[in-house]
């Protein structure tokens, strides 16, 4: 007795139901393994790594960017007045130009007004060298914007003879897109202003 085929819609039904399982147990399996992928990459931005003395890796908690946010001000403050105040004959138009990335109109406008005073004029005339030497600043992280106040010591060497500065400014600082290398910190000074200049007596 001859075996009967099997017929031939069985036959299709059956690969059909084969072929679709397979494809549900591949499509599972993809969102499983992209779900443990993404926990794994959320482990690692939420920790840091370092070698123990005896070769081991510790984990660290990072810092949050809230705690963070403190250093990145006074970094970008020290920066912006580094940058503008700390001018010679052969930099100032360079450090000028980078420290008005890091404000507002504010900024430039206090520029101008130095500009228009003859600041820029009397250092290229008398090949004046100003540096700073210290800067110490104090925020307000409470609300955005951040205010703000600096206190810039810096001297000026004519030469013959060094005058010594403190100036104090304020302002706000607001977020913005970081830029590298013009704005790394992604902060922008607005509201700045020149508060106090006191020349500083000569030590003896």
């Amino acid at each position: 007795m001859k075996t009967p085929y099997t017929h031939i819609y069985k036959v299709l039904r059956l690969n059909r139901f084969i072929v679709l399982s397979v494809l549900l147990m591949a499509f599972c399996s993809s969102m499983i393994s992209l779900y443990q992928v993404r926990q794994v990459q959320q482990d690692f931005l939420n920790k840091a790594f370092a070698i123990s003395p005896d070769g081991g890796v510790l984990p660290l908690e990072l810092v949050s960017q809230k705690d963070q946010i403190e250093v990145e001000v006074k970094s970008h403050l020290d920066q912006f007045h580094r940058y503008f105040y700390g001018l010679n004959t052969s930099n100032y138009k360079e450090n000028i130009a980078k420290a008005l990335w890091l404000g507002n109109s504010s900024v430039d406008q206090v520029y101008r007004q130095k500009k228009a005073d003859g600041v820029y004029n009397r250092l290229l005339q008398y090949s004046l060298v100003q540096r700073v030497t210290k800067i110490e600043s104090t925020v307000k992280l409470a609300e955005v914007p951040y205010s703000f106040e600096a206190t810039t010591w810096f001297e000026i060497n004519r030469g013959s003879s060094t005058e010594k500065y403190k100036l104090v400014t304020s302002g706000e600082l607001l977020r913005v897109d970081r830029s590298f290398p013009n704005n790394p910190h992604g902060l922008l000074i607005t509201n700045f202003f020149e508060n106090q200049l006191i020349k500083q007596p000569d030590e003896h």
